[in-house]
């Protein structure tokens, strides 16, 4: 849409109040609402003004104004308010300079578009992530001097087989058992439908939805791949409804990666391609089908993958999930079919506009804009640089010998070691000036004092189990 396709949009759809989006730094949608009446076209050149001396790592207190510009093509009715309500998605200007601000991760995805179409490799990189999620009946957590834990329930749990429940109903998936087994077993299908249709009202395209391996409502909605920074606006809609259709239905959804113990965490798969003239860059007749590029793409992924999970697995928690035994992508190798690879080549379908590559170690914590701009730049490094992935490990990599195992480089462990990962390994996402030496040094500095100091400094239940009595 236009701007003023967008005031006639409003009008039609008797829109009261407009609401404003914009992504914070670290990953959350932020918002603020104008009456409909300070909706004009005129707001899309100048936009409107904020503070944003209190968004998590963005401006100090002596330079708090900023300015949001509304992106016309973004404008949606919200399905969830009471009023009638617009939403656009916003850009961050600085109000002196009027310059994008190097901090907004939208402004840092739509840089590394551009410098895609610099580099004369691409015209789109198409991205099509699949973010998991829990679906839960009840969340409590507290943290004091005195005390700290969690505690999260699910009627679907299969810990509440021996519940009374008055009655209990039974038909609760044991641990790694719920992939995919019809309702009453699946008590989320009608959620999630309700979810994907809400998707579809507002633009996703919806490829198909399904309950996930682990007990507790974990699930899925496959969305169609799109182009980066879309598909970014795009992930933000999936989380915003996913948690409101969760709350309408009395239940609560984290896209935390690892909120259930001794089960499968949730990750977001993350399927990408690039394109040039209409034509699928990936495709040609290497390995599994694909060309020159697409395998220096996977040697530039696997060679910066370290760096990687500190954009693209960015929380503590993250690395409860990025370990052995739960089908976590934990081993930098690159196969075709082997789910078990941290870069698998899905084998669907024989056309060549199917041909991409899945980036497998990915989950659904971190900012969609700033991840994906991350795995564009290491993967056009690869494709400038030729790295060679090697060879593909078309093994079961869990059934490994030690040996074999040494020789496949891992993971992060920690989002400890991923940010010292990041501090030595940032050159490739400071090209065309996409990602600044700013951004990640804000990144680390963050990262490091309000999360990795914190978790260090707290003592965790489970620890008092071990060591109460010696």
């Amino acid at each position: 849409m236009t701007p003023k396709e967008v005031v006639k949009f409003a009008k039609e759809n008797k829109a009261r109040v407009v609401d404003l989006r914009f992504m914070d730094f670290i990953g959350t949608w932020q918002h603020f609402s104008v009456p409909i009446s300070q909706l004009s076209e005129e707001i899309f050149e100048e936009g409107l003004g904020f503070d944003g001396s209190s968004i998590r790592g963005w401006q100090g207190i002596q330079e708090s104004d900023m300015l949001v510009i509304p992106d016309a093509q973004t404008a949606i009715m919200d399905p969830f308010t009471e009023v009638p309500t617009l939403t656009l998605i916003c850009n961050v200007v600085d109000p002196i300079t009027r310059e994008p601000y190097s901090r907004d991760p939208r402004n840092i995805a739509r840089k590394a578009e551009a410098y895609l179409k610099s580099t004369g490799e691409g015209d789109v990189a198409y991205f099509g992530p699949e973010p998991e999620f829990f679906i839960l009946d009840d969340i409590r957590y507290s943290q004091e001097a005195d005390h700290g834990f969690y505690f999260v329930d699910s009627i679907e749990g299969t810990w509440n087989s021996g519940r009374d429940e008055c009655p209990n109903l039974g038909h609760k998936p044991r641990h790694k058992e719920g992939y995919f087994p019809v309702p009453p077993s699946d008590s989320c299908q009608d959620i999630r439908t309700e979810m994907s249709l809400l998707m579809e009202s507002v633009g996703i395209e919806v490829e198909c939805h399904h309950h996930e391996v682990a007990t507790a409502g974990q699930g899925e909605i496959d969305m169609r791949f799109d182009s980066l920074v879309r598909m970014a606006d795009k992930l933000m809609w999936y989380k915003y409804i996913v948690k409101n259709v969760a709350k309408k239905w009395g239940k609560t959804a984290t896209f935390m990666p690892k909120p259930i113990f001794g089960d499968n965490g949730s990750g977001m798969h993350t399927h990408q391609s690039i394109w040039k003239d209409g034509k699928p860059v990936f495709a040609g007749d290497r390995y599994a089908g694909l060309s020159e590029t697409a395998l220096y793409y996977i040697g530039g992924i696997l060679k910066h993958a370290r760096a990687l999970n500190a954009f693209c697995n960015p929380s503590t928690n993250s690395y409860r999930r990025l370990v052995p035994g739960f089908e976590a992508p934990i081993n930098l190798a690159y196969s075709q079919r082997n789910r078990s690879a941290a870069v698998r080549i899905p084998m669907y379908s024989p056309s060549p506009k199917s041909k991409r590559v899945e980036v497998r170690f990915p989950d659904p914590s971190c900012n969609g804009y700033l991840a994906f701009a991350a795995m564009l730049m290491a993967g056009l490094d690869g494709i400038e640089n030729k790295i060679d992935p090697g060879e593909p490990l078309d093994k079961d990599i869990y059934a490994l010998t030690p040996e074999e195992l040494a020789q496949v480089p891992s993971a992060c462990g920690s989002l400890e070691e991923a940010i010292e990962e990041l501090k030595r390994d940032h050159e490739f996402l400071l090209k065309g000036d996409v990602f600044t030496q700013d951004v990640i040094d804000t990144w680390i500095d963050y990262k490091t004092e309000r999360e990795i100091k914190e978790i260090r400094l707290r003592p965790v239940p489970y620890e008092f189990f071990l060591y109460y009595d010696i």
